[in-house]
């Protein structure tokens, strides 16, 4: 959440829209304008007659200012932002670090956008760090500051210069074909996938094609590797994807893309039986706040393939292994959202933590290595997913 001002219903004070807005996809010269508006009225304020220093007003990235979409049956589609404000004020010592971070953001940004480049987080972080020490020590002082900029101009990260490292890897029945570029046939591919780029511009552009009849969306790399390996996509005709772990922007986005360009391939999620497995499925379905105004945009409709409650006969006793403090953390958060109220979902959660235990995909295996894949073909002939 932004710096530690308190939140209100104010208007913005720096933004030259009107109204609160999600996070806009924007042409370089239009950021460049925003930013350019944010400090002239900056300035405009230090050199009036009675020269003050202004809060600065930002949405709140926090759960109590969550709202949900809901589908026509009731259903959570997707998290947004609501218009509660944080405003952080140069006038707190206490504050003041997170004030100055998010201009040293913004100069950057708009050196970027001025001279056509772009750079990840990570790199942002470097430079920050090397010509900001006194106000960068971490990598999450720059995301929060990013996020910052983010709500303050009403635009994404995107439009900022900014590219998202990606970990995301995708194999199967899909061609994929970037301008002016040869396609690349990820049926064809080892079982290590094709990487997906970080570069969101391509993402945007790129060309698909596909004869899958799903989507498979899977936690762990190992077991994506496994599943690759198998050719479970010509058993099921499928495209497999991971984030190996919990989802990159790059990865949502690619996920978000296919949903929109293949709309009747169902999306399921192969993710371990714990609070983590469940965190990142809902990433996925409902997006994130952490992401600010960009929260909602890459949200897709996941359903849960497994590993689910049902699914534990299939798993030797001595392959559950109890809960660790972290996983009580992550199931107490989730529990406490209203993201999963009258969902089955939090019966499952609820299940978890009654029985105190986790297992994961691996604890398949004592079934044999190609037990997955039979798994997965019996879940899929079954329609066994919400």
């Amino acid at each position: 959440m932004a710096g530690n001002g308190h939140c209100n219903n104010n208007r913005l004070l720096f933004h030259s829209h009107q109204r609160l807005c999600s996070a806009d996809i924007l042409q370089p010269h239009e950021v460049r304008a925003r930013i350019e508006a944010t400090i002239l009225k900056f300035l405009h304020l230090l050199a009036s007659p009675t020269p003050t220093v202004a809060d600065l007003p930002l949405i709140a990235r926090r759960s109590k200012n969550a709202r949900f979409r809901h589908s026509l049956f009731g259903d959570v589609t997707s998290i947004y932002l609501s218009q509660s404000l944080c405003r952080i004020s140069l006038m707190k010592i206490n504050v003041a670090k997170t004030f100055i971070r998010v201009w040293k953001v913004l100069e950057l940004c708009f050196q970027l956008l001025v001279h056509g480049k772009q750079v990840t987080q990570r790199e942002l972080f470097y430079k920050l760090l090397s010509s900001s020490p006194k106000y960068f020590d971490s990598q999450v002082q720059v995301n929060k500051s990013v996020q910052d900029v983010v709500s303050l101009l009403c635009c994404s990260r995107n439009s900022l210069g900014l590219m998202p490292s990606s970990r995301g890897t995708v194999v199967g029945r899909l061609l994929i074909q970037e301008e002016n570029q040869e396609i690349v046939d990820c049926s064809l591919l080892g079982p290590a996938g094709q990487a997906i780029t970080g570069n969101l511009h391509l993402l945007e552009n790129f060309v698909f094609q596909s004869n899958a009849r799903y989507i498979f969306v899977i936690e762990k790399d190992a077991i994506f590797q496994r599943l690759a390996e198998d050719r479970i996509f010509n058993h099921i005709p499928s495209i497999l994807v991971t984030a190996k772990g919990y989802p990159d922007i790059a990865t949502r986005v690619f996920l978000h893309r296919l949903s929109k360009i293949f709309p009747t391939l169902p999306i399921l999620a192969l993710v371990d039986w714990n609070p983590a497995g469940l965190a990142i499925l809902c990433t996925y379905k409902f997006g994130s706040i952490g992401m600010g105004l960009e929260a909602y945009r890459y949200a897709c409709d996941v359903k849960w393939l497994g590993l689910r409650s049902d699914d534990l006969m299939l798993v030797p006793q001595d392959s559950k292994v109890m809960m660790k403090t972290r996983d009580l953390q992550i199931a107490k958060s989730l529990m406490s959202s209203d993201m999963l109220q009258d969902h089955k979902y939090k019966e499952e959660l609820r299940a978890m933590i009654q029985g105190g235990q986790r297992v994961e995909i691996e604890a398949l295996y004592a079934h044999g290595y190609e037990f997955l894949g039979r798994y997965m073909v019996t879940k899929v002939v079954q329609d066994d997913y919400f």
